[in-house]
């Protein structure tokens, strides 16, 4: 069984780590070093130099004693603002921040649950095939770390990623498509106090657009959200610049190529009624995924869910995550969750049960995969 209070040691001080996506050097360190004393051969490659940031992926193999599938456990190092001087609170069930900060459980859960089981192994003598370990970085800023990750270093035949929110027993198999939107809004320069008629307020002709663009919930497959805005010099300048950067996800294509739509002809609308123009971007991503309940890797979750006497619940997710990168490398990959509550919020949380029932299902996996096929590459 877990050790529950070593978990819980071992993720407080992971947690009170200050770190931040491209920032992950104290974190990264820290793990190295741990794996070392475990007697591991951790190696970071070099994708902190080309990201700008200043750690990269790690990356290892736990040798197996019986022939079988190689199995790959990944978590990302990084986390989200505001996650600088984290206090986590051990309390009755579950362990919380102090309200100032996230937790960071989003995804130092996932890792203390892969240590933990790492340790079991050789603590408790459990025969298995070979495991690989990844944990990446930059996760948080666009899957930086899995996209520069040299997937000819892996042998895996399944690849399971412990980022979900929720309890242990959900399985993410479908995860979505994903478009990014920039729109530089030209409006005129001109002395707000002097002579504001002579000039056009781009920031005004922006805020038109965002009148009539749809986002939030489109529908329950669909999101969008503008999520910056930069304009502007000074209060006694009418700002000519406005630039807005947003998103759209949805778990089909044709969905979210009908909102980048929406949201480029809602600026469009906007730029033509002030008699002005705009400079638009937009990226699409082909990443989305959904797995059937018939694919090996599918059911090779259900089966190691099922043997902890959990019922598998197949879920599909809103957010990307690095098993969308992974998948598109040639690796069967899927999220499972890590037991995290409320992602990215002050109030963000983990239970102890999930804490440990989620190092309980990566020995499972170890365990069940021993019943399915390699997989071809």
């Amino acid at each position: 069984m877990p050790d529950l209070q070593r978990m819980l040691e071992e993720f407080q001080q992971l947690v009170r780590i200050d770190c931040a996506t491209k920032d992950e050097r104290l974190v990264v360190d820290a793990l190295l070093a741990k794996l070392k004393s475990m007697g591991l051969h951790p190696e970071e490659d070099d994708t902190g130099e080309k990201i700008g940031g200043n750690a990269g992926n790690i990356f290892f193999t736990v040798p197996g004693n019986l022939d079988g599938p190689t199995v790959m456990f990944c978590a990302h190092t990084d986390r989200v603002l505001p996650g600088s001087g984290i206090q986590p609170q051990v309390l009755e069930d579950r362990v919380t921040s102090d309200g100032s900060t996230i937790l960071a459980a989003d995804d130092l859960a996932g890792v203390v649950q892969i240590l933990e089981a790492i340790r079991l192994l050789e603590e408790e003598g459990i025969p298995h095939a070979t495991v690989e370990i990844l944990f990446t970085v930059s996760e948080e800023s666009g899957l930086l770390g899995a996209r520069h990750f040299d997937v000819t270093k892996s042998a895996a035949d399944y690849a399971f990623f412990l980022d979900g929110g929720g309890s242990i027993g959900n399985l993410v198999v479908q995860a979505p498509y994903s478009g990014r939107i920039t729109a530089k809004v030209l409006g005129r320069a001109a002395h707000a106090g002097g002579e504001p008629e002579k000039g056009l307020n781009a920031i005004v002709v922006a805020a038109h657009a965002l009148v009539n663009m749809t986002l939030g919930r489109i529908d329950f497959e669909t999101t969008a959200n503008i999520g910056l805005i930069n304009g502007g010099l000074a209060t006694n300048i009418v700002p000519d610049t406005v630039v807005l950067q947003g998103e759209s996800r949805s778990l089909q294509p044709a969905k979210l190529r009908a909102q980048l739509d929406h949201m480029v002809a809602a600026i469009n609308d906007a730029t033509a009624k002030f008699d002005t123009t705009a400079e638009i971007t937009v990226t699409e991503s082909n990443l989305g995924y959904a797995l059937s309940s018939d694919e090996p890797i599918v059911k090779l979750a259900c089966a190691a869910t099922t043997a902890m006497g959990l019922t598998p619940n197949l879920i599909p997710t809103g957010g990307g995550s690095d098993a969308n990168v992974i998948r598109s490398k040639g690796i069967p990959s899927m999220v499972i969750p890590n037991g995290l509550m409320n992602a990215h919020r002050l109030d963000e949380y983990v239970l102890f049960d999930d804490l440990t029932k989620g190092t309980e299902l990566v020995l499972s996996i170890i365990k069940t995969a021993l019943e399915f096929p390699k997989q071809p590459r």
